[in-house]
C-alpha cells in the first residue's frame, strides 16, 4: 500500500511539473511571433511572480482551510487547463495576458498544495518525499520529447501554439487524476497557524548573514529565471532546430538529478558558503561560455554546458532551502522557506521577465539580430557579484549541516 501511494504521488508530480515545462522554454519566442512588445512580454512573464505574491497571503491559506487538497487540485487544473488551451488561440495581448493570468493564479498555488498532499499521505516523508519530488524533474524532461514531432525545424506561431495545447491537455489529465488521489481534508489546525510568523521571519533580515543570503538569492534568481527567457532564441541562433531546443534544454534537468544525489556529500565536505559559491559559479561559467562562443559555431560546447544547470540549481537554490531548514528558528522556519520561495519563483521571476526582454531589445540591431556576446555579459557580471558577496560578507553561524536531506522542484 505504501509503495502504491508513493508511486501515485510520483505520477502526480510528473504531471504537475510537466504542465509548466511544456510552455516555459517557448513562451517568449512565441510572444515575439505574435508581435508583442518587450514590455508586454515582460508582463506575461511576471504572471508567476504575481501569483506567488497573492498565494503567499491568500491562495494557500484559503486552500488549506476550505478545500480538501485533491479537490482543490482538480478544480484548479480543470479551469487552468481550459485557460491554457484558450491561450493558444489568443492573438492579441489583452486576451493572451488575461487567459494566462487566470492559469497562473490557479496553477501556482497547486505547487505547494501538491507538496502538502504528498507530505500528508506518505508514511515516512523524510525518506520518500525526495523520490516523489523527483517525479517533477522527470515530468519536465519527458514533456520536451513530443515537440520533436509537433514542431518543425523553423516552427512558426501556428506550430508553436502546441506548447499551450499540450500543457492544457496535461492539466486536464491531472484534474481528473487528482480525484483518484487519497482524500486529504482541510487542515484542522489551520486556524491555529501563526499568521504573524512571517513578520518575525522578516525581522531576521537584520542579521547580516540572513540579509546577504537573501540578497544573493534574489540576484541568482534573476539570472536563473532569465535563462528561460532567452535560451530558446539563443539555441536556434547557434544552429539548433526549433523542435530540438526543449530537448537540449532538458539536459540541465537530467544533470539536476545527478547533482542532487551528490549534494549531501558536497555540503558536508565544503560547507554552506563554498557549496553556494560553486552553484553561482555555474551560472557565471554557463553565461560566460554563451557570451564568448555565441558566434563561434561551437554548437557542441553550447549543448555540453547545459549540464551546469544541475550545479546552478542544486548547489545554490536547493542548498538555500536546506540552510533555512537547518539554521533558522523552528517557529519561523516555514515562513522563511516561503520567503525564499517567493524570492526565487516570485520576485526573481518578475524582475527577470521585466529585465531580459528589455536587454534583448537593447542589444538588437535594426535588422533584429541580437548581440548575444554583450547580452550574456550582463548576467555573467551579476553572477560574479553574487560570488563576491558570498565570499566576503556571508558568514553563516555553522560551517556545514550536521545532517542533510531535502529536495525541491526542478527549474
Amino acid at each position: 500500500m505504501t509503495s502504491s501511494i508513493r508511486n501515485r504521488l510520483f505520477f502526480m508530480m510528473v504531471l504537475e511539473i510537466a504542465i509548466w515545462g511544456a510552455w516555459q522554454i517557448k513562451i517568449f519566442p512565441y510572444m515575439g511571433m505574435l508581435g508583442f512588445t518587450a514590455g508586454q512580454q515582460a508582463w506575461v512573464g511576471s504572471v508567476f511572480g504575481i501569483a506567488s505574491l497573492i498565494g503567499m497571503f491568500f491562495s494557500n491559506q484559503f486552500a488549506d482551510r476550505s478545500f480538501s487538497a485533491e479537490r482543490f487540485l482538480a478544480f484548479s487544473h480543470l479551469v487552468g487547463g481550459i485557460a491554457l488551451i484558450a491561450t493558444s488561440f489568443a492573438q492579441t495581448f489583452p486576451t493572451f495576458f488575461a487567459l494566462f493570468l487566470v492559469y497562473g493564479l490557479l496553477y501556482v498555488p497547486t505547487i505547494s498544495v501538491a507538496n502538502s498532499l504528498a507530505f500528508a499521505n506518505l508514511k515516512d516523508p523524510a525518506k520518500d518525499f525526495g523520490f516523489v519530488r523527483m517525479g517533477g524533474t522527470v515530468g519536465w524532461i519527458v514533456v520536451s520529447w513530443p515537440f520533436i514531432f509537433l514542431l518543425g525545424d523553423k516552427a512558426d506561431a501556428s506550430e508553436t501554439r502546441w506548447v499551450f495545447i499540450v500543457a492544457g491537455a496535461l492539466s486536464l489529465v491531472l484534474a481528473a487524476y487528482s480525484l483518484t488521489l487519497p482524500h486529504t481534508p482541510p487542515r484542522k489546525d489551520a486556524e491555529g497557524l501563526d499568521r504573524f510568523a512571517w513578520l518575525r521571519a522578516a525581522k531576521l533580515l537584520r542579521m547580516p548573514f540572513v540579509a546577504i543570503l537573501f540578497l544573493v538569492t534574489f540576484l541568482d534568481a534573476v539570472i536563473h529565471n532569465g535563462y528561460f527567457v532567452v535560451i530558446d532564441s539563443f539555441l536556434t541562433h547557434v544552429g539548433i532546430s526549433a523542435k530540438m531546443t526543449m530537448v537540449v534544454s532538458s539536459i540541465g534537468q537530467v544533470a539536476e538529478i545527478v547533482t542532487m544525489l551528490a549534494l549531501g556529500a558536497v555540503l558536508k565536505r565544503l560547507g554552506w558558503k563554498w557549496t553556494m559559491i560553486i552553484g553561482i559559479l555555474g551560472h557565471a561559467v554557463r553565461y560566460g561560455v554563451f557570451s564568448l562562443f555565441a558566434d563561434s559555431g561551437a554548437t557542441w560546447l553550447i549543448v555540453a554546458v547545459q549540464v551546469l544547470h544541475g550545479i546552478c540549481y542544486a548547489f545554490f537554490f536547493a542548498t538555500v532551502y536546506i540552510f533555512v531548514d537547518a539554521v533558522f528558528p523552528k517557529d519561523v522556519r516555514s515562513s522563511a522557506q516561503g520567503g525564499a520561495n517567493f524570492i526565487i519563483l516570485g520576485l526573481g521571476m518578475v524582475v527577470a521577465s521585466q529585465l531580459f526582454p528589455r536587454l534583448v531589445a537593447a542589444f538588437s540591431s535594426a535588422t533584429g539580430a541580437i548581440d548575444y556576446h554583450k547580452l550574456f555579459l550582463v548576467p555573467t557580471a551579476v553572477a560574479i557579484a553574487g560570488i563576491l558577496l558570498l565570499l566576503f560578507f556571508f558568514h553563516p553561524p555553522t560551517r556545514a549541516p550536521g545532517e542533510v536531506g531535502a529536495s525541491s522542484a526542478p527549474h
